[in-house]
């Protein structure tokens, strides 16, 4: 159930979703980089970073 809510998340608000499963660490900040620069290259690496199995 909270992944499918932090995919959720990741579609709306890609930087948010990376928050929620890795906190204000290194992946949160280079999202939030990669989601300015616009919201396709943002919302791939929040998906990738919510399948990745840490």
């Amino acid at each position: 159930m909270l992944d499918i809510l932090r995919v959720i998340l990741s579609i709306l608000i890609p930087p948010l979703g990376v928050f929620f499963k890795v906190g204000f660490g290194m992946h949160f900040w280079l999202n939030i980089v990669l989601t300015l620069f616009g919201y396709v290259p943002g919302l791939v690496h929040a998906i990738w970073i919510l399948a990745s199995k840490d």
